[in-house]
């Protein structure tokens, strides 16, 4: 080992270039947590607000100033040789005789390195630039070249392992999620109370629940307590996906519910500063795991959701996102509608509309973004008996809690496999006479070399 500053083997590289208008330039971006190097885009120069950048070399090491303490660097890639950037990315020439290229890229996803870039940061919590002069001027051992070639050949090794174990926990992941699926889907197409049906033959059929909401909605409307919405049209043979269990009915999701539709407010008609007047929801933001944020707050409330109410989004990224309300009321804008039911368990409305999530994610996609009012009414839905609801609510949760399980189970096992990897890392790339200890392995791993693989 010797000690060496990192400007005896980075030199910083500088290809500036004035942009011409009617050529395309590639431009880069650069991923925090060691993400790596990408095509941003390509554009002409016409449209490059920023007319004096630079010019990077494919295999040059590229870091933010803005965000190296968060891992943005790396080693640009051949096929974004030639591209450009703005003075807020630097790159720098690797001195390959004092280190070897793939020793410098695996040191550089080590604590090591990044605590270096943080050490190197200056300025404000929220403004903080990598100071150039202190981190070219700061000192690290580098073994020999031929040692360097010998540490990467021994973390290949010791990295299988890890790698591995983040291959298998995303194929859990993968596979939880389509669990949790196939759950809601068998739950609204009667499979998981089958038995139930068979120990309750004499209940109230669906028909006469829906007759029933059906006229508690119409006194509601004569008493003015809600709208009158406009008729849905029949169900067609072609909107009916499958067959219902005897007892059950299909509606319309307009039949069974109230619906209401947020509105907006102007600056003026929130305040973030104190609590006064009812709380404003403003979109998905407002919905983190399933539980409801308050942030903002107004005193002109207008679009009301309740107590107990369903919450969806309707517009944004977060389309699909629901959340029941455990608040008095709430203002809700546009972004969200509420759902709400005097009779029903709002539980299964929610596991339908669930069902629906890849559905609502396309309109997401579209012209519009978003789903609006008429698309929530007309969905079609399968009715229960209120007690079989009641019954598949119950089972429903029973099997998510124990899905719930899994995933911390699985969320465990990431974070250990992400401090496997940094253990890996820091015995690559200490001396070769210290023997490695293997932590013990996530999980899912241990229970697969115990043979309990694939148990319930």
């Amino acid at each position: 080992m010797k000690s060496y500053t990192i400007s005896d083997f980075l030199r910083r590289v500088k290809n500036p270039i004035d942009l011409d208008d009617s050529t395309s330039y590639k431009r880069v971006t650069i991923k925090t947590n060691h993400q790596g190097v990408y095509l941003r885009d390509t554009e002409i120069g016409a449209r490059i607000g920023t007319k004096k950048q630079f010019v990077i070399n494919g295999g040059d090491f590229i870091l933010s100033k803005i965000d190296a303490r968060y891992g943005a660097f790396g080693i640009i890639p051949q096929e974004l040789d030639g591209a450009i950037i703005t003075g807020n990315f630097w790159t720098y020439r690797v001195d390959t005789s004092l280190v070897d290229s793939e020793w410098f890229f695996y040191f550089t996803h080590s604590y090591n390195f990044i605590e270096i870039c943080k050490e190197s940061s200056a300025g404000t919590t929220h403004r903080k630039y990598l100071d150039e002069t202190r981190f070219l001027n700061h000192k690290i051992d580098l073994p020999s070249i031929s040692d360097q070639a010998k540490m990467v050949k021994r973390y290949k090794g010791l990295s299988k392992i890890s790698n591995n174990c983040l291959t298998e926990i995303q194929t859990q992941k993968q596979l939880l999620s389509q669990l949790k699926q196939s759950i809601l889907q068998e739950a609204i197409q009667g499979k998981l109370t089958t038995d139930w049906r068979v120990q309750n033959p004499n209940v109230e059929p669906a028909s006469g629940l829906l007759e029933r909401i059906k006229s508690e909605k119409q006194k509601l409307i004569d008493e003015k307590k809600i709208k009158k919405e406009k008729p849905l049209p029949p169900i067609t043979a072609d909107e009916i996906p499958f067959d219902l269990p005897e007892g059950w009915v299909w509606c319309r999701l307009g039949e069974i519910i109230e619906l209401i539709s947020g509105q907006d407010f102007d600056k003026s008609g929130f305040s973030e500063d104190n609590k006064e007047g009812v709380p404003y929801l403003t979109g998905a933001s407002n919905l983190k795991d399933e539980k409801v944020i308050l942030n903002r707050w107004t005193k002109a409330p207008r679009s009301i959701a309740r107590n107990g109410d369903l919450l969806l989004t309707c517009k944004g990224s977060g389309v699909g996102k629901m959340a029941f309300l455990d608040h008095q009321e709430v203002h809700i804008a546009r972004q969200l509608m509420a759902i709400r039911s005097g009779i029903i368990d709002l539980s299964y409305i929610k596991y339908l509309l669930a069902t629906k999530l890849s559905l609502f994610q396309d309109e997401a996609k579209s012209l519009i973004p978003g789903i609006d009012r008429p698309m929530v009414l007309n969905i079609v839905v399968p009715l229960p008996t209120l007690l079989e609801i009641e019954a598949i609510v119950h089972k429903v949760e029973s099997l998510m809690d124990k899905c719930r399980a899994l995933e911390t189970e699985i969320t465990q096992s990431e974070q250990h496999a992400q401090h496997l990897m940094q253990a890996v890392l820091k015995e690559a790339f200490e001396s070769e006479d210290k023997s490695y200890t293997n932590p013990e392995p996530p999980l899912s791993i241990a229970a697969e070399e115990r043979g309990e693989y694939g148990k319930n």
